[in-house]
């Protein structure tokens, strides 16, 4: 590890969302930490509380109808949950930042690149204009968009989805934070962008030794960028581990349904694998292991006993004592 004390690490986080007659348990006791320089997964299906988990680090959790019920999230040693708005203004996108899954929604569409990239300058440092322009068309450069300065000019419906998700990466990146958290940031783009987006965010970590925290539902995204991974389901980390662990010895049995179902050159004329059911609804979660309805695997305390994490070997651990 570059570091031994982890640049980010969240808690036993617990964010709950209240409506008028139910309480949806999004996040429900997770914990992770993330290293400087590397790159961590959180990973699982629609619905799995990955996205409010990460929202939670910048202080975005719309309340109401959400609350942190729960837990801390330290960075550089300090819980940022007990940070006043002021104090998380000058974290979020300065020392924080995020790529957001779908750029066209997160741009202002009234609004040029050059003032939105500006903006996320400006906000946290005094800067003249000539200076901030040359900034922007550096960092749109270093992006890989051609004839920079004509695209301060142009709004976000002008540009393709592979540059409109440059433009969020080069926002992200404008004041050289310690971690950026990509959330989905390729899903909507086609297998061609996607890997060119991959490697650039790989080349810009590298070069500026940042930390990336992605989230994806895609594991083959995940195979070929992380250094450990955190498996979600329901509110909770299931599995974590490097990614040899996880993909050469997964053991909780969702993590095993999710590699046989990603498709390879053996499998080719099989039908996928696919896991029974859904993601359960938040405000309805089963007692016990919430994956027991799902799971082939399972046992009479699995529907009453919620597990704990077990540790297996050097980091890999599981939240399934029947397949440990």
């Amino acid at each position: 590890m570059p570091s031994e004390t982890p640049l980010l690490s969240t808690e036993d986080l617990k964010v709950y969302f209240y409506g008028r007659d139910k309480i949806s348990r999004a996040v429900d006791g997770v914990s992770y930490h993330i290293f400087p320089g590397e790159t961590v997964c959180l990973v699982g299906e629609s619905g799995c509380g990955k996205t409010v988990s990460a929202l939670s680090a910048l202080g975005l959790i719309p309340s109401p109808p959400g609350k942190i019920e729960g837990g801390r999230i330290v960075f550089k040693d300090r819980d940022i949950l007990t940070l006043d708005d002021v104090a998380m203004q000058k974290i979020r996108g300065d020392q924080i930042a995020m790529v957001f899954q779908e750029p066209l929604t997160s741009l202002n569409p009234v609004f040029t690149i050059g003032d939105q990239i500006g903006e996320a300058i400006s906000t946290h440092e005094m800067i003249d204009q000539e200076a901030l322009d040359a900034r922007c068309i550096a960092l749109l450069k270093d992006m890989g968009i051609p004839s920079p300065e004509e695209r301060l000019k142009d709004y976000p419906h002008q540009l393709s989805g592979g540059q409109r998700q440059r433009v969020m990466i080069a926002m992200a990146l404008a004041c050289n934070p310690d971690l950026i958290i990509a959330d989905e940031p390729t899903t909507a783009l086609d297998v061609t962008v996607q890997a060119q987006i991959l490697n650039l965010l790989k080349s810009v970590q590298e070069r500026d030794s940042m930390a990336v925290l992605y989230i994806t539902h895609d594991l083959g995204v995940v195979s070929g960028i992380a250094d450990r991974v955190y498996v979600m389901y329901a509110g909770l980390i299931v599995e974590e581990g490097d990614t040899r662990q996880v993909f050469g010895n997964a053991v909780h049995p969702y993590t095993r349904g999710l590699l046989a179902s990603l498709p390879n050159r053996k499998k080719r004329g099989q039908r996928l694998h696919n896991i029974p059911g859904t993601v359960p609804n938040p405000a309805y979660k089963p007692e016990g292991c919430p994956f027991h309805p799902r799971c082939s695997y399972r046992v009479e305390d699995c529907k009453t006993v919620l597990p704990h994490m077990i540790d297996l070997d050097k980091g890999h651990r599981t939240r399934c004592p029947v397949m440990a």
